[in-house]
């Protein structure tokens, strides 16, 4: 399940740990997200099913992703059917420090020229 920045979503510990109900996961990932981000989470925030689904997203994904925020209001399925995909600021930075999100995006333009 590719995100709208081109990440998979299938890979990351909230979607594994929310798909298999793992609480040990959640708990590591908590620990481990509050160091990255200098803040406190706890491990009831380690809910997701990625940014595209229905379902519960991280509090980031719902609500601070301004790469989300962007596609939805585009109404594009990812960056990659973004017309403003070159010159974009929010994504380019991503991409150029998350390789397979940037081959991700690549592939979906390739399939969908």
């Amino acid at each position: 399940m590719i995100g709208y920045c081109g990440i998979d979503c299938s890979k990351c510990d909230a979607f594994i740990a929310t798909s298999k109900n793992d609480d040990k996961l959640r708990e590591e990932t908590a620990k481990l997200w509050s160091e990255l981000n200098n803040t406190i989470i706890s491990p009831k925030q380690i809910n997701c099913y990625g940014c595209l689904s229905k379902g519960v997203k991280t509090i980031f994904c719902e609500n601070l992703c301004e790469i989300r925020k962007c596609a939805k209001k585009k109404g594009v399925e990812n960056c990659g059917g973004c017309i403003d995909l070159k010159k974009c600021e929010k994504i380019g930075s991503f991409l150029s420090n998350n390789p397979d999100a940037q081959k991700n995006i690549d592939d979906y333009i390739e399939k969908n020229r």
